[in-house]
């Protein structure tokens, strides 16, 4: 497979991306933290390429990525109050809720019933997203090697894997998204990153 490298800049990056999305294949894309690999979050022979093209174990649950945040009802099984407050209050930004799967989505985006959802700040990544609808991605890396901040660190990696890779420049990196679990009645934490447990429950103080 022949690997194209497009500036994030092109006239036509949007449409060429999302046609390759709905065609079934994947592509690499800068976010807010590092460059993340997608395809449609409905399409579970697209999603299986993302296990294969990473060697990553299919027991790991894959996130998705929205544009925005009418896009949810698409995800989640049942929202609650305060998990979509917390989402309108910190989105676009570095928070990824888990929340339970709506029954439409692929089983082989996550063994359990939950799935991590976010809406990552980056105008390029948004663009995309509004368009295609939700993505599942996962950074645009081999499992286990270093996360992607430059399109040629993806091609280095993931070169002759993929069709399309965006590039947008050098990403910020840094540290993950703070993981919440909104699937019972308080927010619990699940890993600790920019937006703290005490910011999220001050939306409800």
């Amino acid at each position: 497979m022949q690997t194209e490298i497009l500036p994030i800049e092109h006239p036509d990056i949007v449409d060429l991306a999302a046609d390759t999305i709905s065609s079934g294949g994947p592509v690499a894309f800068p976010t807010d933290t590092v460059y993340g690999v997608g395809v449609d979050a409905f399409k579970a022979d697209a999603i299986q390429k993302l296990f294969v093209i990473k060697e990553r174990d299919t027991s790991r649950a894959v996130p998705i990525l929205l544009g925005e945040i009418s896009h949810l009802s698409r995800i989640v099984g049942e929202m609650s109050y305060k998990a979509l407050r917390t989402a309108e209050a910190f989105w676009p930004g570095p928070l990824t809720l888990v929340v339970p799967r709506h029954p439409t989505l692929p089983h082989i985006l996550a063994p359990g019933e939950t799935i991590g959802v976010r809406m990552p700040d980056h105008a390029a990544a948004l663009s995309l997203l509004k368009r295609t609808g939700p993505l599942a991605v996962t950074s645009a890396n081999r499992s286990g090697a270093p996360s992607p901040r430059t399109a040629r660190e993806v091609f280095e990696q993931l070169g002759g894997r993929i069709p399309l890779i965006l590039d947008g420049g050098t990403t910020p990196g840094g540290i993950p998204s703070t993981v919440i679990d909104c699937t019972g009645e308080e927010i619990r934490l699940i890993r600790h990153g920019p937006v703290s447990l005490q910011e999220i429950n001050a939306l409800f103080a």
